[in-house]
């Protein structure tokens, strides 16, 4: 007993999209960049799709929900109506272009999701840092560094790598193991900020903090070489040389930055210039009067 069913020979955009899974708009863009040809029009103007129009529609769809970019699959089409059943190489090109860029992808998410797993182990900030750098301050108790902290190691870091930054850590270890010196320097650091706009470069106050900002760092420094801060930090150029050992294709630019840090290449001296500091002008005159008395006090002066 046979059906009395008579399936159309051809159908409306709607549903040859419903039939495909996907949309008429969707069609009518593969039209426009000639992905699929343009059908037969009916009565009604409106476009009418056949068995072959269908076939092509399914294998779009499922092409593309494998990730394979229209332009390509327009052009394996391309190939099967100039080369026949010589266009599975191309298609099979595409597909091994295709599982190459998903194992970047795969790496690529890897990479992120231990990113995000740091973060969430070692805390927003301090996760936002390189290993390089929070190794370096594992030993701390938690909560003993300031956001401010954690942020101007940020900022080294994208100036000065995380070797520099790693170097700088030393300077926050010993403020955050040293109530005294930290009391100190917020107290010195509140002195700077007080030169605001409102004070002339050439006001005796601005004399005086640069002293006491000079003073304070020499007694830091006294701090980290009596301890044992000062060999930690010799031993991280060692660790950093082991990680990354020179090749005769890296160097360092003008400015003393060494190359393939991984991210985009920067000198020390751009970096700085990009990166804003909202500085009064006493403030900045302050900061050259501490850097003066500290350059008198050098061995070479």
């Amino acid at each position: 007993m046979y059906s009395s069913f008579i399936p159309p020979r051809q159908v409306k955009i709607g549903d040859a999209a419903a039939f495909v899974g996907t949309t008429p708009r969707a069609i009518r863009h593969y039209h426009e960049i000639g992905l699929l040809p343009e059908p037969a029009r009916g009565g009604d103007d409106r476009r009418r799709y056949g068995y072959e129009d269908m076939i092509r529609l399914l294998w779009i769809r499922k092409m593309a929900d494998a990730g394979i970019a229209l332009d390509d699959i327009r052009d394996a089409f391309a190939d099967t109506a100039s080369a026949g059943a010589d266009s599975d190489d191309r298609i099979a090109s595409i597909l091994e272009r295709l599982e190459e860029t998903l194992v970047a992808q795969e790496a690529e998410l890897r990479r992120q999701r231990t990113a995000v797993q740091r973060m969430r182990t070692e805390g927003s900030r301090m996760g936002l840092l390189s290993d390089f750098v929070t190794s370096r301050l594992k030993s701390l108790p938690e909560g003993s560094l300031r956001q401010a902290d954690l942020d101007s190691l940020l900022v080294t870091e994208r100036i000065f790598s995380p070797l520099g930054a790693a170097v700088q850590a030393t300077r926050f270890i010993a403020l955050a193991t040293h109530p005294d010196l930290r009391e100190e320097s917020d107290r010195i650091d509140a002195a700077e900020e007080a030169l605001d706009d409102t004070i002339a470069v050439d006001d005796p106050r601005v004399a005086r903090v640069a002293a006491e900002r000079h003073a304070f760092e020499k007694a830091l420094q006294a701090v980290i070489e009596d301890s044992d801060l000062a060999d930690s930090d010799d031993a991280l150029f060692d660790s950093w040389d082991t990680l990354h050992p020179a090749t005769a294709d890296e160097g360092e630019d003008e400015a003393g930055q060494s190359s393939g840090r991984g991210q985009e290449s920067m000198s020390v001296f751009e970096a700085t210039g990009k990166m804003p500091y909202d500085f009064s002008p006493a403030r900045l005159r302050c900061m050259e009067l501490a850097e003066e008395l500290a350059a008198h006090e050098s061995p070479a002066s």
